[in-house]
């Protein structure tokens, strides 16, 4: 046993993504030893993410050659031995380039190995009296998917230490499939609410009809209903995007309107949040330009004091503080967003179209967020693994007024821009006979901490061109 001692703590990456083998430090003395086997703080200072482990399991062993396995299940596990020596064997049998890669090790008390959703499990026992032991993140279920491969597959070629046929197998091991015959397990579920609007129908054409993405509207999911806890096995799903929300401004300004905007905007996200934080889903939400006053100069960064003007942006500023409260969490804040269906810039076009000579409001100063670049950005943060937390996505470029852009269009489309007349907020709302929510008037948000993780958003003015063509 002498072997165990004087390990410092540290992970070890192998050939099967998100398999990650940890040496622990063992202490012993004449009495025996001691080691932390699971221990959240210094794991996740390594790297490892919280994967918030809700059962511990421990199988005994009493024979050498004990043999058990290929197991996939959909949670993730992290395996040790408190006596004994086991040799491990690792499949990926999840969906996509890694499946069929194999690792194998032996653990003994001062090793652990962090075994990924959809990762085929199997060991070997190397001593008599081997305990061992696995946390896990969710509860066995029925309904669950499981993938099982058989532990003599010729493709996986598991070199194990004793041959098969001098040990005892379980009846239901024996027959597993071999690895073409293996359904793999697919990636945990994505969930986009919000599918009819602007930046769902843009998610849907980013991301696609794969089986594992599902798009929803309110009809079909209410998640201010009571029964949202139940409503889905939340476990098979590992991303909750909220493109919904309630963005009739004005409207929102009456009594009818200011219950509805905080309900989506609001209460809606508590309740979202509250799954995703019970179920280790990441959470991603939209936010919006509208929960700062705009009163502020330079760029909004993406930790300025909320300052909501309205009931829209207090509402948004409230669904914020609601997505924070989820551990793992992504909000995306926009501004002015433009996308498929009615907008800003396509009524300009179709002023001019017209022979129409607007007057534009030329005090409110932003930038364009295009909801192909906002579905583009939020794959990305899931992607790369971001560091949660909130992000400013909009295009890139110089801020403009509306007035500016409606010239833009007025030019692009090839109609005198002189015909765009300059009009303050003030002005503009002077005449209006139903309640009219105040605007910030400064919109532009700091850029640097998205372009930070690799993404660069697209200039404004050629996003623009694009768009109109």
């Amino acid at each position: 046993m002498s072997d165990i001692f004087g390990k410092p703590l540290q992970q070890i990456e192998t050939t099967i993504p998100g398999l990650v083998l940890f040496e622990l430090p063992v202490h012993g003395d004449s009495r025996g030893w001691f080691k932390e086997n699971w221990q959240r703080e210094k794991m996740t200072a390594l790297g490892l993410e919280d994967f918030g482990p809700v059962q511990n399991n421990i199988s005994f062993n009493d024979a050498v050659g004990t043999t058990r396995g290929i197991h996939a299940e959909p949670w993730d596990k992290w395996v040790s031995v408190a006596t004994g020596r086991i040799f491990g064997a690792w499949v990926d049998l999840r969906e996509g380039p890694s499946f069929g890669v194999t690792f194998t090790a032996e653990i003994d008390p001062s090793r652990a190995i962090f075994v990924p959703r959809g990762v085929g499990n199997s060991y070997q026992t190397l001593e008599a009296n081997t305990a061992y032991a696995y946390l896990v993140n969710d509860h066995w279920s029925p309904a669950a998917e499981y993938a099982f491969l058989n532990l003599a597959d010729e493709t996986a070629a598991i070199e194990w230490p004793i041959p098969l046929s001098d040990v005892e197998i379980s009846d239901k091991d024996k027959v597993h499939p071999r690895l073409a015959g293996v359904t793999p397990i697919a990636p945990r579920k994505t969930l986009v609410l919000g599918a009819a609007g602007q930046l769902g129908l843009a998610l849907r054409a980013r991301l696609g009809d794969a089986a594992h993405v599902e798009y929803v509207t309110r009809a079909e999911l209410d998640v201010t209903s009571p029964d949202l806890p139940t409503a889905r096995r939340w476990r098979d799903y590992g991303t909750i995007i909220n493109a919904a929300a309630y963005t009739a401004v004005d409207v929102a300004e009456t009594a009818e309107g200011r219950a509805a905007a905080w309900g989506a905007n609001a209460t809606a996200v508590s309740a979202l949040a509250r799954v995703a934080d019970k179920h280790g889903i990441t959470l991603v939400h939209v936010s919006s330009d509208y929960v700062f006053d705009g009163t502020g100069h330079g760029e909004y960064a993406e930790d300025a004091a909320f300052s909501p003007l309205g009931v829209y942006g207090q509402s948004k500023a409230a669904g914020d503080l609601a997505a924070q409260t989820a551990a793992r969490h992504y909000i995306v804040r926009t501004s002015w967003v433009i996308g498929e269906g009615k907008n800003f810039v396509r009524t300009m076009a179709s002023l001019a179209e017209r022979g129409i000579d607007p007057s534009v409001v030329s005090d409110q100063i932003g930038r364009l967020s295009f909801t192909e670049d906002i579905a583009a950005a939020i794959v990305h943060l899931l992607d790369v693994k971001a560091d949660y937390g909130t992000y400013n996505v909009t295009s890139g470029g110089a801020a403009l007024s509306w007035a500016d852009i409606a010239r833009e269009v007025y030019r692009i489309t090839d109609n005198d821009t002189a015909r765009v007349s300059d009009v303050t907020t003030a002005e503009y709302f002077a005449n209006a006979t139903t309640p009219v929510s105040p605007r910030p008037l400064n919109s532009t948000l700091d850029l640097a901490k998205i372009t930070a993780t690799g993404f660069t958003p697209r200039d404004g003015a050629e996003a623009l061109v694009a768009y109109l063509a």
